[in-house]
């Protein structure tokens, strides 16, 4: 499983840093959606689903925390420490965020708007999903 892991262009002066994120440039799909998650709480683990469609990317703008990413046959974990970094999440992929630092803020890019029945929220059913699903032409 080959993790894409991004490292964006930090710009900046005596006044600050600052990244600008650009939809096809610095990210590979149409952004549709932005949200982020905070405060959240020692021990949590965040996502634990699929998507069949959406693809993200995850960034830790401040603190830090792991993604575990799992695609029916490899888990790799990606750490997210730096503001400037990235990781790209597929669609097919099951998710988990976790060892959060109590003052992360863990924004996400999404491709698609919100559509429950786009979640595979089973760790069975997405391996059922992923050795059953057919092949695209």
């Amino acid at each position: 499983m080959q993790v894409i892991k991004y490292v964006f262009q930090p710009h900046g002066d005596k006044r600050g840093q600052l990244v600008a994120l650009e939809e096809f440039k610095d990210i590979p799909f149409t952004i549709k959606r932005v949200y982020y998650m905070y405060d959240t709480i020692n021990g949590v683990i965040r996502g634990q689903h699929a998507h069949k469609s959406l693809q993200q990317i995850l960034i830790c703008i401040h603190g830090s925390c792991k993604i575990k990413l799992d695609n029916g046959q490899e888990t790799k974990i990606v750490p997210l420490e730096k503001p400037y970094e990235g990781v790209y999440v597929s669609n097919e992929m099951w998710r988990e965020m976790y060892d959060f630092s109590s003052d992360a803020v863990l924004l996400v890019l999404a491709s698609e708007l919100y559509d429950e029945s786009d979640y595979i929220r089973n760790y069975d059913e997405f391996l059922y999903y992923i050795k059953n699903k057919k092949p695209t032409s």
